[in-house]
């Protein structure tokens, strides 16, 4: 300390580096990067994640002072990220993938870097404008009028959530307690959540059981409803699946949308696996019903290949989310008439520039190689699903509706449902351990289904090929 300052002469307290620091580290983050991303498809499609004693031995105390940035990238790219599932890898068929196309990863940085703020309008016109373009872009592939606007959201749970909010608050108001909620037995778990944060309790949702191929049954819905309202409650939303977790399922869209006309119900889509079908003009019927939806949960980190994180939800009626969202305060200027202003459709002040990952990745690729992708990825899933169906002791349980389809293990040796379970189970084990296709499962009714999901955008024929070999082996050794 000085005489004339009360501050250290040192330069401690600042955080700044220098523009040739910053070349540098950037330099060094972008090769470990690009490095990491080109050796993806050599990489294991599962690294070992039994990592409880590495866990245990990162646990440390706050650092006192600072590391250097190669030692920390090495920690990251040498011994952390590789043990993990490789979720951007070209063989990643698990649950649902997320492979992160490289402009989105560059949008990011650009967003981080000038840190602009985008959760109100006048702060960063020109920038939310971006996000604004985004969301009617999705309204025009999901074929919503004019009048439709959304939400970007961290994922499918945040845009469900939304969507209770605003059925709620147009078809009930105040009186919640009597409200229900009906979806199938084998929706996303998002719903039930939503309901409960919602105000919902867990006794007003119904869970609506499923015909053989998966989908909610119109006539228990009806059933369902006309006992509520008999019982003096009040049946406010409908929620179905435009492809299911488990078996990729596709409600009766249209027939739930007419339903839901008749009876003055919101109808809400879960979309966030399967909307991005739509985008696709010859894949529309498969979806049939879509664009009658008042809420549709998307997720471009499934169906436009972006990173985690990237969520959306789109409303008919855009005055229903602003209506639940509008608020000001003296410290916020006056949201404009004309323009988008994000803090007025959704619970956040303070945010991120999510919309700039989508419009960096349509801009550069374009919405006819985006669709192409798209549609590539559903012509791999049925080439697969009949061939895989042509396997011995193999016996599908869901055939593709979009571009998932699921199945399990049968044969003389497995007389009772635990065997085969185990057995199956052993299958999707056994795939994965080979290191070039990840597989996951499900258990619906008791039964464990193998499940293949195509949705990366890395995945091409000769992942599949290889998929289909792989469970011709594992399966010939399992019934052997």
């Amino acid at each position: 300390m000085t005489a004339e300052s009360p501050f250290p002469a040192s330069d401690d307290a600042s955080l700044e580096y220098s523009r040739a620091q910053m070349l540098a580290m950037g330099q060094a983050v972008l090769e470990r990067s690009v490095d990491h991303v080109a050796a993806i498809g050599s990489q294991p499609s599962r690294g070992n994640v039994d990592a409880a004693e590495l866990c245990r031995s990162l646990r440390e105390p706050i650092p006192e002072a600072g590391t250097e940035l190669e030692p920390l990238l090495a920690l990251l790219f040498d011994d952390l990220i590789p043990r993990s599932f490789t979720t951007p890898s070209p063989g990643y068929l698990g649950y649902i993938p997320g492979g992160g196309v490289y402009p989105a990863a560059l949008a990011d940085f650009i967003a981080d870097t000038t840190n602009r703020y985008t959760g109100v309008w006048q702060a960063a016109p020109a920038l939310v404008q971006l996000e604004s373009n985004v969301l009617e872009w999705m309204c025009d592939w999901m074929g919503f009028p004019a009048g439709s606007s959304g939400l970007l959201t961290t994922g499918g749970s945040g845009a469900t959530f939304n969507a209770v909010l605003c059925a709620r608050e147009r078809l009930l108001g105040p009186d919640i307690r009597r409200g229900t909620i009906y979806t199938s037995s084998q929706a996303h778990l998002c719903i039930v959540k939503a309901a409960k944060l919602a105000g919902i309790h867990a006794d007003r949702v119904r869970l609506i059981p499923v015909d053989s191929a998966f989908r909610m049954r119109l006539d228990a819905l009806k059933a369902a409803i006309a006992e509520d309202r008999a019982a003096g409650l009040v049946p406010f939303l409908v929620g179905s699946s435009a492809g299911t977790t488990n078996t990729g399922a596709v409600d009766a869209l249209d027939e739930i949308a007419d339903l839901c006309a008749a009876e003055k119900l919101w109808h809400h889509v879960d979309g966030a696996y399967g909307a991005f079908f739509h985008a696709c003009p010859e894949l529309r019927p498969l979806l049939r019903g879509l664009s009658r939806a008042d809420s549709l949960t998307l997720d471009p980190h499934k169906g436009m290949f972006l990173p985690y994180g990237t969520g959306a939800l789109l409303v008919r009626d855009a005055s229903a989310l602003r209506d639940v969202h509008a608020a000001t305060a003296g410290y916020l200027p006056e949201s404009p008439e004309e323009f988008y202003d994000p803090h007025q459709y959704g619970p956040e002040l303070s945010r991120g520039f999510p919309g700039l990952r989508v419009w960096m990745a349509v801009k550069m690729y374009g919405a006819a190689r985006y669709r192409a992708a798209i549609a590539e990825k559903r012509a791999l899933a049925v080439w697969a699903a009949e061939r895989v169906a042509r396997i011995p002791g193999i016996v599908m349980d869901a055939e593709p509706q979009l571009s998932l389809f699921a199945f399990h293990l049968e044969g003389p040796t497995l007389a009772t449902q635990e065997a085969r379970n185990v057995a199956t189970a052993a299958l999707v084990e056994q795939v994965t351990r080979r290191g070039k296709v990840l597989l996951s499962g499900c258990t619906v009714d008791g039964r464990y289904l193998a499940r293949v999901c195509v949705l990366s955008f890395r995945t091409r024929m000769e992942q599949m090929e290889t998929c289909v070999a792989h469970l011709a082996e594992e399966a010939a050794k399992l019934l052997a």
